[in-house]
């Protein structure tokens, strides 16, 4: 089972590298990447559109707010 979730956190974490995609042997990799980011960015801006932040920056201030509740540091 750790073995499983070790080759799927890594997925995760290197389908995000254009190097990965070039290293790749098959076009294939880089045709779905490119899908991904098609539909990534159309989601962005529907996203932006309807509450003018990007899905990063909902991420990023969601991830601050825990690591505050967590480690007991106040807002600023």
């Amino acid at each position: 089972m750790k073995k499983i979730l070790l080759i799927g956190l890594l997925g995760i974490i290197t389908t995000g590298c254009t190097e990965f995609a070039l290293l790749a042997s098959g076009s294939s990799l880089a045709i779905s990447q490119n899908t991904y980011a098609k539909i990534y960015n159309g989601v962005d801006v529907l996203t932006i559109m309807g509450t003018e932040k990007g899905i990063k920056q909902h991420i990023y201030e969601k991830g601050k707010k825990h690591v505050q509740t967590l480690t007991g540091i106040a807002n600023d």
